[in-house]
């Protein structure tokens, strides 16, 4: 198989990928069954592909594929017998039809299946394990590496929850009344760090992968719509519009990565920014004590008002930082309320604050923090150490643009 069409196999199975599995899950009604038939999927087209020609619909067909090996798996597995007959029936009465488009009915079965895997039966870092690896098709390893987790744990983690779902025999299905908010959390924390993943890659040869934030935005805006009257829903939204609003500016035309204050914003998105705007006037209008994504959105907000970097109200952002970390305590909050703080009052104090945190060891691997400490190092003159640090954060990211970028910042010193 030439390079190409394997790109072409691996970047179509990333975005079909959570939408087989929905979509399977709502016939077999079994999430871990459901996820073996998509990569049946995948297997089939890695040998048929080649031979017979990228399809028209690349979606439909995986769809299909798996669907037909779930037919052969569920008549030859005794212990799922009982499930090939409602599997028949479904097939005889639905047809098993997908057409081009399915935004309506996958988007529903994503929701479901979101609200699935953030059911109260299973533990709060089992729902998010499992809906990363479903809903976004993200690796345990990238999962482990945004909860700053070992990759073990992560896979305990999918495997107990798929089985605790399939034991306790969970409806597929979207909750109503009481039960919608105690999952509203859990669902917004997965949206949450699929956007993230995409807005910054942890692995792969991509700096960001707009197809994550893409879905993660369109899933939010739908639950949005679904449940007005929540302000972290519309908190989210608003801070996913306007993170969205600067891809553009992400990158220099020659590909290589752009950091937000280097970014030309005339590049940002405004219809974007205003409708980021726009939700977070909605979550604040609200009322009651802003949450933490309302509050990561006003942060957004306070770099999306600023027409120019030197504009930005970095004062106000420390205090909503400050707040953030009362409400959500985090190292990483910690990290960035620091950026926020040299950028306020001085290198100095802030790098006081990043050396504090080189002892939290759920830090110790993360390459940001010696990123951070590198560039603050080097605009406190201290360019030796600076390139030190920087090369060291070079050696802990798995993405190499990344890498690449601060390989040159190290240069540079």
């Amino acid at each position: 198989m030439d390079d190409e069409l394997r790109r072409t196999i691996e970047a179509v199975w990333r975005l079909e990928f959570p939408r087989v599995v929905a979509g399977l899950v709502r016939v077999v009604r079994d999430v871990d069954l459901a996820e073996q038939l998509a990569q049946d999927a995948l297997v089939a087209a890695l040998e048929q592909w080649p031979r017979d020609g990228t399809p028209d619909n690349p979606g439909a067909w995986l769809m299909a594929a798996a669907r037909r090996r779930g037919v052969d798996v569920v008549r030859h597995e005794r212990r799922v017998q009982h499930k090939h007959e409602e599997l028949r029936r479904d097939l005889d009465a639905k047809q098993m039809a997908i057409p081009a488009q399915t935004d309506g009915d996958l988007g529903d079965d994503q929701l479901r299946l979101m609200f699935l895997c953030c059911h109260p039966v299973l533990p709060p870092e089992s729902r998010t394990a499992l809906t990363l690896r479903l809903l976004a098709g993200l690796t345990t390893d990238e999962i482990a590496r945004a909860y700053l987790v070992p990759e073990p744990t992560i896979a305990q983690r999918i495997v107990r929850a798929k089985r605790t779902l399939t034991e306790e025999k969970i409806a597929f299905e979207l909750p109503e009344g009481d039960g919608v908010a105690p999952r509203v959390a859990s669902v917004l924390e997965v949206l949450y760090l699929v956007f993230n993943e995409g807005y910054a890659a942890t692995a792969g040869d991509d700096w960001m992968r707009t197809d994550l934030c893409e879905e993660a935005l369109r899933l939010v805006r739908v639950l949005a719509e679904q449940l007005p009257r929540e302000a972290e829903v519309h908190g989210l939204a608003a801070l996913m519009e306007i993170q969205s609003s600067r891809f553009g500016a992400r990158r220099s035309p020659m590909g290589d990565p752009v950091l937000l204050l280097e970014q030309d914003r005339t590049l940002w998105d405004r219809v974007l920014i205003d409708r980021g705007l726009r939700a977070l006037a909605k979550a604040e209008s609200l009322g009651g004590e802003a949450g933490p994504f309302v509050l990561q959105a006003a942060i957004a907000a306070c770099h999306a008002r600023a027409v120019v970097a030197e504009d930005t109200d970095w004062p106000r952002i420390v205090e909503l930082y400050g707040d953030l970390a009362q409400k959500a305590p985090s190292p990483i909050v910690d990290l960035n309320r620091a950026v926020a703080v040299a950028m306020a009052f001085g290198a100095e104090i802030g790098l006081m604050m990043v050396d504090a945190l080189a002892r939290d060891e759920a830090l110790a691997n993360y390459h940001l923090l010696p990123s951070v400490r590198g560039e603050l190092l080097r605009r406190c003159g201290r360019v030796a150490e600076a390139k030190a640090e920087l090369e060291r954060a070079a050696n802990l990211t798995r993405n190499p643009t990344e890498r690449a970028l601060l390989l040159r910042r190290a240069a540079a010193c």
